[in-house]
């Protein structure tokens, strides 16, 4: 990517993949600048960490839209107007049509809390259980037209504990999530990210 890396990140929750950015960011890791964080929900605990670090922020409702292309042309109008090279998905719990996609073909990027392509979907830690694999982990990708089947970016390894419930293996996940996405989005905005078709070459 060339010239200045301007992120918007859009979350719907608590925002904690969000915190582990803005962190890399200010230390330098990331060289990128933030320059909107954008939900879907107005109780969204990231418009807090957002406001907290001084950084725009806006809720874009999804129930005060007609339609999905009304709410994501909102969305777009917000990425443009603040200028937007990289859109991060941190958390943000909807799927994006082509629409929005072909508007950011290849700049935008999403974690998913499963070893994709195994357990997509918005249930990945019960599936992964109710399943028995001894192995989940998260996953770093770039988004296309279809639910988490864009090309795969980074991913991490966790094990599954014979006792684990969704909580503790969540968390077990997370721990790496807030590693391995700032990993990512620092390879992205250093250029050292080339996609092949489905494969993703780090550049040395």
């Amino acid at each position: 990517m060339s010239g200045e890396n301007v992120l918007g990140i859009l979350c719907s929750g608590r925002g904690t993949n969000l915190q582990s950015i803005m962190e890399a960011v200010k230390s330098g890791q990331i060289p990128a600048r933030i320059a909107v964080v954008l939900t879907d929900k107005p109780d969204a605990k990231a418009l807090e960490r957002a406001a907290e670090a001084n950084i725009p922020h806006a809720c874009i409702d999804r129930k005060k839209y007609d339609d999905k292309e009304a709410f994501e042309k909102a969305l777009i109008s917000e990425l443009r107007n603040h200028g937007v090279t990289l859109v991060i998905l941190a958390g943000f719990m909807r799927i994006l049509s082509p629409y929005f996609v072909h508007e950011y073909k290849g700049r935008i990027m999403n974690i998913h809390p499963s070893l994709l392509p195994s357990f997509g979907g918005a249930h990945a830690h019960r599936d992964v259980l109710a399943y028995g694999v001894k192995v989940s982990g998260c996953t770093i990708h770039f988004v296309d037209e279809g639910m988490d089947s864009g090309p795969i970016i980074l991913q991490t390894a966790v094990p599954v504990m014979q006792d684990d419930d969704e909580d503790t293996l969540a968390a077990r996940v997370l721990v790496e999530e807030h590693k391995l996405y700032p990993k990512a989005i620092e390879l992205c905005c250093k250029g050292k990210l080339k996609v092949e078709g489905r494969h993703v070459r780090i550049l040395e």
